[in-house]
């Protein structure tokens, strides 16, 4: 059997299990599958150089399914690289299985889950990049992306900087087979348009028959020698070789409705199996000796800001341990991370203004083993939150670093003020959530997010606040500090980040009114620390939570899960930012918020019983005092016409 009659019998071969996979499990995407099938049987069968018994070995090519529902086609090329049997490929989305509907990391040689469409070109980039600039080896990231994804604009993102950083050892196979879920995409087989747009971006470019095997090979072949990142656009027809579904609307996502004929009518059940080519090269000889390293300290009762603690931190990482390696997305001189630039200039990496690609890049660089920290402001981080979920999926250790976060950012308005940061980051599965109230507390947490698995998110100040925590005090990813207390304390003060000093400010002037506050300092918001909150809620009765976030989602609600279960009974209240904050100084903003000083003092007075609380009991009430409508009517809390204009 020459190779072209090989190859187009492995293609066919591809599409019968993909046929097969989805008719057992009921479900699956086989069209999908079989419109790419003879290109990934000539990738399989000649240019993926990949050990399958060796999936961790670090020379290996890697293949990323961007169009992740083509996962049937993506296990029966496992199957037939001997990397998995017929009757693991038959338990195709089954409870248990490796194989599920979407591929995850779950079954090697896998580097990370797709199936949210536009992320796995984006993921190459970074993949490629650590290829390229850090591992200085030569694999190839071959990435097989649909044309409906091309709509996403984190593929366009992709596609600039893999022409930004000249990655050459990268190749975007797209499968052009016109049929998205319910109508033709934009372009339906017009490859020449694609084509063109790749070119703008600085990319080389083929279009072709992708069902001409020797066109496949021809492809290939140049890819492989353009000299830049090269984008193969692939006419196909969905559903190819069976004609109640090839090139059908309608049919996406569905079983073949007779998968004994479609089978038949592709010349039956094979049983073919390649002998992927292994890498032959030698290892690089980077050079990676840690070096000794000074990590930075303050003393006490200085003024720092905790970005800026970040930013130093990290760099002494990177003396110490040389796979940590630093994105941004183009903030640095403002999330600091603008100091391992300068200390480490071969492993930082500039994002530019593009938050997908820059968590997408962290991911495809820890899938390599480095160890990414990746910063930007915090409220721009919102714009990759898919890319978050996705890697917690991928069971990816990724570091994450907010600046710029609450109203006490000042002057610069809602638009940069992250307020919904904390509850977003909660909610991925495995999180931690880290909020340091000081440079030494940023120092020591960002050290432990070094060795931490899974997502880790750090959200840091724009302004200085007081150092209060000692360099040698136990801080650690789920503790807490308690900055003042006592036996006699009548209620807990639970604050994180700038909201500690309004906390610490507050217990002072109680202390002078006679009353006795606990300050908890819940720097990690995730784990929290629920050991402490629980005794302080034992011995005092009432916590008062104080947080520069929305009210939803945040400390306030971290505290409130803490105590679902508490035996006893226990008051708690919660003080967040509740109505749409404006310009204006931190201080000026946070009195607004009603999370300052004066507003915990009036609020634990009412609480307790011993004064009425001049500033209002409901959120209706907190609402209009921050919007000015400090009138007799509070008017309709949903209106947010500005009072002032017209």
């Amino acid at each position: 059997m020459n190779d072209t009659t090989f190859r187009r019998e492995l293609g066919q071969q591809l599409r019968v299990d993909s046929i097969r996979a989805s008719a057992k499990a009921g479900s699956g995407h086989p069209t999908s599958s079989m419109s790419a099938a003879d290109l990934m049987a000539v990738l399989l069968d000649g240019h993926l150089r990949l050990d399958f018994d060796r999936p961790d070995d670090p020379r290996n090519d890697h293949l990323v399914f961007s169009k992740g529902h083509a996962s049937p086609l993506y296990y029966g090329m496992l199957k037939a690289a001997g990397a998995i049997t017929d009757e693991e490929l038959l338990r195709y989305r089954s409870f248990g299985s490796r194989l599920e509907g979407h591929p995850t990391p779950r079954i090697p040689p896998t580097d990370v889950a797709t199936g949210s469409l536009g992320q796995g070109l984006p993921i190459g980039v970074g993949i490629a990049l650590a290829g390229k600039r850090l591992d200085r080896l030569p694999y190839r990231v071959w990435v097989l992306c649909g044309d409906s994804e091309t709509a996403e604009g984190s593929i366009w993102e992709a596609f600039e900087h893999a022409a930004h950083y000249g990655l050459d050892n990268l190749t975007a196979i797209v499968d052009v087979n016109r049929l998205g879920q319910t109508t033709e995409t934009m372009l339906g087989w017009d490859v020449d348009t694609y084509a063109e747009r790749a070119r703008a971006f600085g990319w080389h470019a083929v279009v072709l028959d992708g069902h001409d095997l020797d066109a496949v090979e021809a492809a290939y072949t140049e890819a492989e020698n353009s000299g830049r990142p090269t984008a193969l656009f692939a006419k196909t027809k969905k559903g190819k070789g069976v004609r109640a579904v090839e090139d059908q609307p309608g049919k996406h996502g569905k079983p073949v409705a007779d998968p004994e004929r479609a089978i038949a009518e592709l010349g039956g059940p094979r049983a073919l199996s390649v002998r992927v080519a292994k890498p032959e090269f030698a290892m690089s000889t980077v050079d990676a000796q840690p070096a000794e390293a000074r990590f930075p300290s303050w003393e006490v009762g200085e003024e720092v800001a905790t970005r800026q603690a970040y930013g130093e931190t990290l760099t002494a990482l990177g003396e110490s341990r040389p796979e940590v390696v630093a994105l941004d997305g183009e903030v640095s001189n403002s999330t600091a991370s603008a100091l391992f630039a300068e200390a480490h200039p071969g492993r930082y990496f500039e994002m530019y203004i593009a938050e997908q690609q820059l968590v997408a890049a962290a991911v495809g660089l820890q899938a390599r083993g480095w160890a990414a920290f990746a910063s930007t402001f915090a409220a721009f981080l919102t714009r990759a939150h898919d890319f978050v979920r996705m890697a917690a999926i991928s069971r990816a250790d990724l570091r994450l670093a907010g600046s710029h976060a609450g109203v006490s950012i000042g002057p610069d308005g809602p638009s940069q003020m992250a307020l919904e940061d904390l509850a977003m980051f909660r909610a991925v599965h495995g999180s931690a959530v880290l909020h340091p109230s000081d440079a030494n507390q940023t120092a020591l947490l960002v050290t432990a997010m070094a060795d931490r698995g899974g997502i880790s998110y750090l959200r840091t100040l724009r302004g200085k606040t007081p150092v209060r925590t000692g360099p040698d005090e136990d801080v650690r990813i789920g503790g807490s500090r308690v900055v003042r207390g006592s036996e006699d304390d009548r209620v807990t003060l639970v604050a994180c980040g700038v909201t500690v000093g309004e906390a610490e400010e507050a217990a002072e002037r109680l202390a002078a009114d006679g009353v006795a506050a606990r300050v908890l300092d819940c720097y990690s918001v995730k784990p929290i620390d629920a050991a402490t909150l629980r005794a302080a809620a034992r011995d005092t009765g009432v916590l008062l939570t104080v947080e520069d976030h929305w009210p939803e989602g945040g400390l306030g609600d971290a505290v409130l899960e803490c105590l679902a279960d508490f035996p006893d009974a226990v008051t708690v209240r919660k003080l967040a930012v509740r109505g749409m904050p404006c310009s204006g100084s931190p201080a000026e903003l946070r009195a607004a918020a009603g999370i300052d000083a004066d507003r915990i003092v009036a609020t634990v007075h009412s609480v307790l019983g011993g004064r009425r609380n001049p500033f209002g009991e409901t959120p209706e009430e907190e609402r209009a005092i921050i919007r000015g409508e400090q009138g007799t009517s509070v008017g309709d809390p949903h209106d947010d016409t500005d009072p002032q204009s017209g």
